[in-house]
C-alpha cells in the first residue's frame, strides 16, 4: 500500500511553493552565520554621515541598470525592462549563495530560457557578459593608472610569489581542460558547436549599434558604479584618500579578488580592499570600517530584498 501510493503523495507536494522558500532560507542561514560581522560593521558605522551613506544606498540601486544593459547587450531579442530588472535584483541575491557567479548565471539563464531562447544561445549570453565584464573593469583601471600614476601603490595586493602562484595554476587549469576535450571527443564537439554559435551571436550583435553600445555601456558603468559606492561610503567616514584612489583601490582590489573565486566574493573582496586602502594612505581602522560598510550596502542589505524577488518570480513562473 505504501509503495503505491508514495508516488501520488509526492507529486501532491507543493513543489514549486517549497521551491520559493530555498532563497529565502539560504539567506536566513547565512546572515546567520555571519551576524557578528553584520552588527560590528554596523557598530563601526554608527558615526557616519548618515546623508553620505543614503547616497550609497542609492548608488547601489543604480548598480542594477548597468548589469540590465549588459544583459539586453548580450541577446538580439528586446527582453522586458520591468522583468528584466526584477530579474537582475534577484540574481545578485542569488549570486551571494553560489561562487564565481554561479547563482546569478543560473537565475538569468532560466529567465532567457523563459524568454524563448534556446539553453545555447542563452549560455553562450552568459559567455559573453562573462566575457565584457572584466574588459570593462580593465580598461577602467588602466586607463585610470594612465591618467594618474603613483595614485596608490598596488604591489602589496598580489605579492610576486602569489601572483607567480596564480599563473601556475591558470596554467594547469588550461592544460587540465584541454586534456579533457582532447580525450571526450563528444565533449570536444560540443565545445566545438557552442564557440561557434557564441561567435556568431556575437558578431550578429555587433552589427546592431544599440546592442554593442548597450553591453559596452554597461560594461564600463557597472565597475564605476560600484566603485561610486565605495567612495560615497568612504567620504561618510572622512576617509582621508581622494577620490581617485578610492575608485583605482576597488577596481584593482576585485580584480586580484576574482582569483579566489568565493560566493560573492565574501572574505576575498574584504581583504583586498582592506589592503588596497591602507596602502593608499587610509588607518586601518577606517579603512576597515569603509569596506565593512561598502560590504553590508552592497551585499547584506540588498541580499533579503533579492530573496524576495526570486521567490516572487519563481512563484509567478518566470523563472
Amino acid at each position: 500500500m505504501t509503495s503505491t501510493t508514495l508516488p501520488g503523495a509526492l507529486r501532491r507536494l507543493p513543489l514549486r511553493q517549497l521551491i520559493c522558500l530555498v532563497p529565502l532560507l539560504l539567506v536566513t542561514a547565512w546572515v546567520a552565520g555571519n551576524w557578528s560581522v553584520i552588527l560590528a560593521g554596523v557598530d563601526e558605522l554608527r558615526g557616519a554621515d548618515r546623508d553620505w551613506l543614503l547616497a550609497a544606498v542609492v548608488m547601489t540601486g543604480v548598480c542594477w541598470l548597468p548589469v540590465c544593459l549588459m544583459r539586453q547587450g548580450t541577446v538580439m531579442e528586446r527582453l522586458p525592462a520591468g522583468r528584466l530588472f526584477a530579474s537582475q535584483v534577484a540574481a545578485g541575491s542569488a549570486n551571494h549563495l553560489l561562487p564565481a557567479g554561479l547563482g546569478a548565471h543560473a537565475v538569468t539563464l532560466r529567465f532567457l530560457q523563459g524568454r524563448g531562447i534556446s539553453t545555447t544561445r542563452a549560455c553562450a549570453a552568459l559567455a559573453l557578459y562573462s566575457l565584457a565584464q572584466p574588459i570593462g573593469k580593465y580598461t577602467l583601471l588602466l586607463t585610470l593608472m594612465a591618467t594618474n600614476p603613483g595614485a596608490i601603490p598596488l604591489g602589496g595586493l598580489l605579492p610576486a610569489e602569489r601572483g607567480t602562484l596564480a599563473l601556475v595554476i591558470l596554467a594547469g587549469g588550461l592544460t587540465l581542460v584541454a586534456l579533457v576535450l582532447w580525450s571526450v571527443p563528444p565533449l570536444r564537439g560540443f565545445v566545438r558547436d557552442f564557440l561557434r554559435t557564441a561567435l556568431t551571436d556575437a558578431r550578429a550583435l555587433h552589427t546592431r549599434p544599440a546592442r554593442a553600445l548597450a553591453l559596452w555601456t554597461g560594461a564600463l558603468a557597472f565597475p564605476a558604479c560600484q566603485a561610486a559606492v565605495l567612495v560615497t561610503v568612504a567620504r561618510a567616514l572622512q576617509l582621508p584618500v581622494p577620490t581617485v584612489g578610492i575608485v583605482i583601490a576597488y577596481l584593482a582590489a576585485t580584480i586580484v579578488a576574482g582569483i579566489v573565486p568565493t560566493p560573492g566574493g565574501i572574505g576575498s573582496v574584504e581583504a583586498a580592499l582592506l589592503i588596497a586602502l591602507v596602502g593608499a594612505g587610509s588607518p586601518v581602522q577606517v579603512a576597515t570600517a569603509a569596506v565593512l560598510g561598502f560590504r553590508i550596502v552592497t551585499v547584506w542589505l540588498p541580499l533579503l530584498p533579492g530573496a524576495l524577488v526570486l521567490t516572487a518570480l519563481v512563484r509567478r513562473k518566470v523563472l
